[in-house]
């Protein structure tokens, strides 16, 4: 029998014979490692333990030890919860229920779903974990699971599309209920040690606003009790932390739907911790060298063809008919920076070209996929573009990694960092690609940096470093980049004159210090709980005059403090209430007078932290306001 060859974590490379499966490379292995596979990730993607491998295959075996592992028993809670439904609602249809990094969710039609209902699912799917049953992967003639779907569309274009001409097809079955599925899973339902349904919600099929409505049931599923409580309690804070629940509470900003799904609204508090992030964000740009410009909202779309994001980004894009001719809201920044570039000449001596903008874009994202500010028609991107020579690229992915780490720095946030290779499709040489990524690794090395490998996931005109903001919960989010782009210069025909007096392309390297700043923001919100720091929060000082008879010299102390955002609060309430109200605005500081102040010409602090000094000088505490704003410190220290 013939013979193949598996690629293994170690490097190490296993002969095996053609055929043989994940499980049985892994009791090839070893026959421990045999009996405690789940599931295997073969070139990336994650398969059943029963997948035949192909000769050259990346092999990583999973057990229950593996990252890997809660997204199987997600699935299979998927599942236990498909058959709770249909138990419950044999009328209900089926179309697709995958894992996910929190849990699990299903799409179901045919049965009239709220809230109310997820208890008794709930139950039933206790029911289904408790009776055991195995979790068995079955194949089916591609004829008798057509016939078995034959009242349900979403099944049937599942095989249309994703399993066309497979004969058989793979189902999965545990108990009576059987379900159209590629796997991978767990041996038993009573595997999973922790169920449970969270809300529910509409959905479009396939994401797309002009297919059926279907409702979308959310869960999620643990190994143990433990590890649910403690995902659950995590859930709760987050959601106290919610951006859109904040962002209302603190003014900061609002969608309307009478302006339009996706279009935020940025009221007074917000436009002011926007003002101050673009401030922060140019001092930087500055600082490294960078020149600002700035382009208009829309192109013609001759532009987009030029570029190539026309035939990439058309479905996305808000296009226009302007006296006969095609315009489109810009999706993004960089063709214009480069027809910048392309108006004058230049020296290699000149290079590297550095150019700065907060520019809006526009996306025409699916309705049904906008979520506050993490995702949006329109948005901010603090864009840069550098144009350098190919020996040049080093140095400038580190200038440009040091201000991205400034920010992380200032912002007291902690970074995922990845580094996306070649994919399929993609433009330039081989030669081009391998320097480039050796490029991008050395400077990831020379800093010491941790970052996982993302094979295949570059831009198809070059590699890129991706940067992911952990916030205080643990939870990541998508930031800053640094792109290598090989195709844009090519397109636009940029050159520059070099030392040998010829012609040669520069390349392009895309850079953000923030990504957004609508995504930027709603990190900050929960980041700091809407306690942001004193030199971006949007009124950084109240002043409460005990009564009517202090607001004079409420009024002196906002004078001198006239380079802060001072408010007096003036409203006939008592001290207690004006207190509980700062509080609840997360007013950083509260200075409080009343007749004992204002005797002594001082003023008593309080911080929205609950702590409180009394007869503080009012040039000491203006001294310190002015160390911690300028400072940008995260964690104020005056009333420790």
């Amino acid at each position: 029998m013939s013979e193949i060859v598996v690629a293994l974590p170690d490097g190490s490379e296993l002969t095996v014979e053609e055929g043989s499966t994940v499980e049985d490379v892994a009791f090839e292995i070893g026959p421990g490692l045999g009996r405690d596979t789940v599931a295997g990730v073969v070139d990336g993607d994650l398969v059943d333990k029963a997948t035949p491998l192909s000769d050259g295959a990346d092999l990583v075996i999973v057990t229950e030890d593996s990252d890997e592992y809660r997204r199987v028993l997600r699935h299979s809670a998927a599942h236990v919860f498909a058959q709770a439904l249909q138990r419950l609602h044999p009328e209900a249809k089926l179309a697709i229920g995958p894992p996910t990094d929190d849990g699990f969710y299903y799409d179901v039609t045919g049965v009239d779903l709220d809230s109310d209902d997820l208890e008794a699912i709930e139950a039933e799917a206790e029911e289904i974990i408790a009776e055991d049953l195995d979790i068995e992967r079955v194949e089916r003639p591609r004829d008798e699971v057509v016939a078995a779907y034959e009242d349900n569309p979403y099944k049937r274009e599942i095989m249309n599309e994703e399993a066309a001409g497979e004969d058989p097809v793979t189902v999965y079955r545990q108990g009576e209920f059987e379900d159209l599925c590629e796997g991978p899973h767990v041996e038993s339902t009573g595997e999973i040690g922790a169920f449970t349904l969270l809300n529910i919600s509409s959905a479009y099929w396939r994401g797309d606003e002009d297919n059926d409505t279907l409702t979308r049931v959310y869960g999620t599923a643990f190994a143990d009790e433990d590890e649910m409580e403690a995902y659950l309690e995590r859930r709760r804070k987050a959601e106290e932390r919610d951006h859109r629940k904040l962002g209302q509470e603190l003014d900061i900003f609002s969608i309307d739907e009478t302006t339009g799904p996706g279009l935020p609204l940025y009221h007074p508090n917000g436009k002011r911790i926007l003002d101050e992030l673009a401030g922060y964000a140019r001092d930087l740009n500055l600082d490294a060298g960078y020149d600002p410009v700035e382009t208009p909202h829309l192109f013609r779309t001759e532009l987009w063809k030029k570029s190539g994001h026309y035939e990439n980004y058309v479905d996305d894009m808000f296009l226009l008919d302007v006296n006969d001719e095609e315009y489109g809201l810009k999706p993004m920044n960089c063709p214009g920076h480069a027809t910048i570039f392309d108006q004058q000449s230049w020296s290699y001596r000149d290079l590297p070209v550095r150019y700065f903008e907060d520019g809006k874009v526009y996306r025409k994202e699916q309705r049904g996929e906008l979520s506050g500010l993490s995702r949006v028609w329109a948005f901010t991107i603090d864009d840069g573009h550098v144009f350098v020579q190919p020996e040049g690229i080093e140095r400038e992915v580190t200038l440009v990694i040091d201000n991205i780490f400034e920010v992380f720095e200032t912002f007291d946030l902690d970074a995922e960092v990845a580094l996306a290779t070649r994919p399929e499709k993609s433009v330039g040489s081989d030669e081009i690609w391998e320097r480039a990524e050796s490029q991008l690794r050395a400077v990831l090395d020379d800093h010491g940096i941790d970052y996982d490998v993302e094979e295949g996931d570059g831009a198809f005109y070059g590699p890129k470093i991706d940067f992911a903001f952990e916030d205080a919960l643990g939870r990541a989010w998508d930031g800053p980049t640094v792109q290598l782009d090989f195709n844009m210069p090519e397109r636009f025909d940029l050159t520059y004159t070099g030392e040998d007096n010829e012609d040669h392309r520069p390349v392009m390297i895309h850079r953000a210090l923030y990504g957004s700043y609508e995504r930027f923001l709603m990190v900050l919100i929960e980041h700091f709980d809407g306690k942001f720091p004193l030199w971006l929060a949007p009124e950084q000082v109240r002043i409460l005059p005990v009564s009517d008879d202090n607001l004079g010299y409420a009024h002196r102390v906002a004078n001198e403090l006239d380079d802060f955002r001072v408010e007096i609060e003036d409203r006939s309430w008592t001290v207690g209430r004006k207190i509980q109200q700062a509080h609840s605005d997360r007013v950083p500081y509260m200075l409080v007078v009343g007749d004992d102040e204002e005797a002594e010409g001082t003023v008593s602090v309080r911080d929205r932290d609950e702590r409180e000094r009394s007869d503080v000088d009012r040039e000491t505490f203006a001294a310190h306001l002015r160390a911690e704003r300028d400072e940008k410190r995260v964690e104020p220290d005056f009333l420790d």
